[in-house]
């Protein structure tokens, strides 16, 4: 016995088709983590929350410091979006608790 598809099994086996391979394909959005820099905060201080929380080399963190120190703002980063806000606000209380006026940012890349 042979069973026939109505139209509405046609439709819904299409619109499961149409959105499947879409939804796989699309990655979430990415966000940079990006300092900037003030006339106040110390160098060292800088080079030690690079260290601390992006895992940077010391060479590294001191190339970052001398971006946003010569440019104004630099990338220290770029996470998913909930990886950026945690580590703006890591940056944020870190500064805050040292008494620094440290700030920190993120944009969607």
């Amino acid at each position: 016995m042979t069973h026939w598809m109505s139209d509405s099994d046609k439709t819904d086996n299409q619109s499961d088709l149409a959105v499947k391979p879409r939804a796989k394909s699309q990655r979430p959005p990415m966000y940079k983590v990006l300092m900037l820099n003030d006339d106040f905060t110390p160098m060292e201080f800088v080079v030690h929350v690079l260290e601390r929380l992006f895992n940077m080399t010391h060479a590294q963190a001191i190339e970052i410091m001398l971006t946003v120190h010569r440019k104004g703002i630099a990338v220290v980063g770029v996470f998913s979006h909930e990886v950026a806000e945690t580590k703006v606000a890591q940056v944020m209380e870190l500064a805050h608790r040292q008494q620094h006026p440290l700030q920190c940012t993120m944009e969607k890349e």
